[in-house]
């Protein structure tokens, strides 16, 4: 068995003020992934979010982005990277990342 660390970013599709996200910017986003990680599986399917912080209730629609790496430690550097840019791009507080270790067989 192999260790691998499996990232999935949540890409908000409708930005604060409830306009759609630039899907050039998903685009953008894609190619980079993809040029990193070699590949991505991008979960299309609607998935509503619900978040509450500081007293707001926050409703989001996501895309799923996955990707994997066998290098952690670059694999975050990364992201980190992408992460500033896409927030920046998006004007949003926060982009989520979650990071899993996953074994393949």
């Amino acid at each position: 068995m192999k260790t691998l660390y499996e990232y999935d970013l949540y890409y908000p599709t409708t930005n604060s003020t409830g306009g759609r996200s630039p899907e050039a910017v998903l685009e953008q986003l894609k190619q980079r992934l993809t040029d990193f990680f070699g590949g991505l599986t991008d979960f299309r399917h609607r998935s509503d979010g619900l978040w509450k912080f500081g007293g707001v209730t926050y409703h989001d629609e996501v895309i799923l982005l996955r990707v994997l790496a066998d290098d952690s430690v670059k694999a975050r550097a990364f992201l980190a990277s992408l992460k500033r840019d896409l927030e920046a791009a998006l004007k949003e507080e926060e982009i989520l990342i979650i990071e899993r270790e996953v074994r393949s067989f």
